[in-house]
């Protein structure tokens, strides 16, 4: 008996250690959340006791550095949404049409040939995406367009958001990809017993079943590309621009981030602070998109499983 219980007391301890090892790992990530949220905050109030929180959200003009300076944030949060629908117009399309092609028509030896090369995609560093927008897809536009007679600036949206998407259709397509295959092989068959054809039982059966994932895959999209700099920076340029034309040179939140903190202005300038309020107004962006992404999968979920009951 003794040994059985010294052995029983020894696996409690290990339980124990694991436990309180997964409750370290948890409570660091939710305190380096707070962390980060709490060191731009910070910066941010004291940005905004130096200029007008209302002008910032509403403003049109920004013109930091000049004796009337002025930070109106509007133009460069509509070129980062601008950039981001043309990235992820681009991104969703192919990232979910090749994610159906290779967990539903291809063949196991095509998916082992081809997957591996799709997501050599996300290994290439965004610098490189930078020199294909710049150098390639940026002439190619403006050609095009001076062909049809309207003029496109080679620092334009529409370059940088063509590229953007393509370096995230690897993160799209990969996690959709597992998400359809993991949708139980028994709904198929089933689907296909009652008559439905592949693409029916695709688009009513499978895609339903792996939508939650799919929101998921595009959010996390979406996350990455309202985060990009280096592409927006060389294809699109550092020119706060409030337009609808996608074919004029715009710039981003994280653009200008980057060009407030490198400069040679005091940190304690609203120059330089106005980087922690552009920051502080994307986190809170950010974070309500995942809220938004979370209800609608929760939503999903409880729907899909009423409907199989």
């Amino acid at each position: 008996m003794k040994p059985f219980a010294l052995k029983n007391r020894h696996h409690g301890l290990k339980e124990q250690i694991i436990h309180f090892c997964l409750i370290s790992a948890a409570t660091v990530s939710i305190l380096t959340t707070f962390g980060v949220l709490f060191s731009i905050l910070f910066e941010a109030i004291e940005f905004f006791q130096m200029r007008s929180f209302w002008y910032f959200i509403t403003g049109t003009e920004w013109s930091p550095g000049v004796d009337d300076s002025k930070f109106g944030a509007v133009p460069i949060f509509a070129g980062t949404f601008m950039i981001t629908l043309i990235a992820m117009a681009v991104a969703v399309p192919i990232g979910l049409g090749s994610a159906i092609f290779l967990s539903e028509y291809a063949s196991d030896f095509l998916r082992d040939k081809l997957k591996p090369l799709l997501e050599i995609l996300a290994g290439i560093p965004t610098v490189v995406y930078g020199f294909f927008a710049a150098i390639t897809v940026a002439p190619a536009i403006v050609n095009f367009f001076d062909s049809l007679g309207i003029h496109a600036s080679f620092n334009s949206a529409l370059a940088s958001g063509i590229v953007m998407g393509i370096m995230i259709i690897p993160v799209i397509s990969s996690l959709s990809d597992d998400v359809i295959r993991a949708v139980p092989d028994s709904q198929r068959k089933a689907s296909l017993a009652l008559g439905m054809t592949q693409g029916e039982t695709i688009s009513s059966i499978v895609l339903p079943s792996a939508l939650p994932g799919i929101i998921s895959a595009i959010i996390l999209g979406l996350s990455k590309a309202l985060g990009e700099t280096m592409i927006v920076v060389m294809a699109a340029g550092l020119r706060p621009n409030l337009s609808w034309n996608p074919l004029e040179d715009m710039t981003t939140v994280t653009v200008r981030i980057v060009d407030a903190l490198v400069g040679d202005n005091e940190f304690n300038s609203p120059d330089t602070l106005s980087a922690f309020a552009l920051g502080l107004v994307l986190f809170v962006v950010t974070l309500i998109l995942n809220i938004i992404s979370i209800s609608l999968i929760r939503k999903f979920k409880e729907k899909y499983k009423v409907n199989t009951l």
